[in-house]
């Protein structure tokens, strides 16, 4: 299957169960929809559908704005207050939906709320709401966690986990043999570029060039950029290829990268497995993944350019504060670098910063 095939193959999937949940949702969300759907991923507009489900069960169940979901009309939404969606907040801390208790922390709530926001925006720009109460709903504050990532040291720790095999039992080291190659590129992939685990895993033989040391992903939306590795990254992938290209139970015509046991693409749950499975043995206090490794990744490039901007294009995101926590992450690392810049006196001899 080609990266194109890949993921229209999932934006069928999330396409039919997103015409599932339109089933249970009121009519207009459907119309909303249609209207968003130039501007938004097939993803957004899935998890913008299980977001409002949530919150039209709530209007239903507590509000009584109507006996069941899909009878609810624009005539309703429009009758919901500031203070409704305020109270559907407060809800979301420990709610019941189909039989089965869950609770939201900061960020879920906040994007349950974007997706609401969004919608009433929608059918007020379009005059079919004549009140916009969910923007008058202030945004729940987030409270950022410490990036976790790896140390330089646990850096090195990691690969050479996967290289060698250390720390793993005569089992593991058995099935390690037959996986290591494939293992340590991944890895490096991870750590040499930022990639994300979609985009690790949506690669093709095709879209490696070692002329240039540079692949080709499908990003977010679709969108398709090129990135650039170092030479430690293209070892490991040379490495992988070529045992791969020597390894005669692989389909003829099988395109993807990086194959699983059974010699098909592999899965997203596969990598997460193996990223675990390393990082436990190397780091068992710290919970390591995919994105973690990722973030691992923007940390080291800040580190290295000071250039947020650049971090941001490279790591493919739209919104420069998404980057911002890179840069947190190592600011106590930038306070002390900068503790001596600033002179308040002139040196014994005579030394200092006369110009103003």
């Amino acid at each position: 299957m080609d990266d194109k095939l890949f993921y229209n193959d999932r934006n069928i999937k999330n396409l039919k169960k997103i015409e599932e949940l339109l089933a249970e949702l009121p009519p207009f969300v459907e119309e909303y929809f249609i209207g968003i759907e130039n501007q938004t991923s097939t993803l957004t507009r899935l998890n913008y559908a299980y977001d409002l489900r949530i919150f039209f069960d709530y209007l239903v169940k507590k509000r009584r704005f109507a006996e069941a979901v899909p009878l609810l009309t624009l005539r309703d939404l429009e009758r919901v207050s500031a203070t409704d969606i305020e109270k559907f907040l407060s809800y979301l801390s420990h709610y019941e939906y189909n039989g089965a208790f869950n609770s939201c922390n900061e960020r879920a709530k906040a994007r349950k709320l974007s997706a609401v926001r969004a919608l009433f925006k929608y059918f007020f720009a379009k005059d079919k709401i004549s009140v916009d109460n969910a923007a008058k709903v202030t945004m729940p504050k987030i409270h950022e966690k410490e990036i976790i990532r790896l140390e330089v040291n646990e850096v090195a720790d990691l690969l050479n986990c996967a290289d060698t095999g250390m720390g793993m039992s005569g089992h593991q080291r058995a099935f390690h043999e037959k996986t290591k190659t494939r293992d340590v590129a991944i890895l490096v992939l991870f750590l040499g570029t930022g990639i994300r685990i979609s985009e690790l895993v949506g690669l093709n033989n095709e879209d490696i060039d070692f002329t240039s040391d540079s692949f080709v992903v499908t990003r977010k939306g679709g969108a398709r950029a090129i990135l650039y590795f170092s030479d430690e990254v293209a070892d490991a992938l040379r490495k992988y290829m070529r045992e791969k290209s020597e390894d005669e139970s692989i389909p003829e015509g099988e395109h993807a990268l990086f194959l699983s046991l059974k010699q098909r693409r592999i899965s997203i749950r596969a990598v997460e497995n193996l990223v675990k499975k390393y990082s436990r043995i190397v780091t068992p206090l710290k919970k390591i993944s995919p994105h973690k490794l990722r973030s691992t990744y923007g940390t080291q490039l800040y580190r290295e350019t000071h250039d947020i901007y650049i971090v941001a294009d490279v790591l493919g995101h739209k919104d420069v504060n998404t980057t911002r926590k890179h840069y947190a992450a190592i600011s106590e690392d930038i306070r002390r670098s900068v503790a001596g810049k600033v002179r308040l006196r002139e040196e014994p001899d005579g030394r200092g910063t006369e110009d103003t």
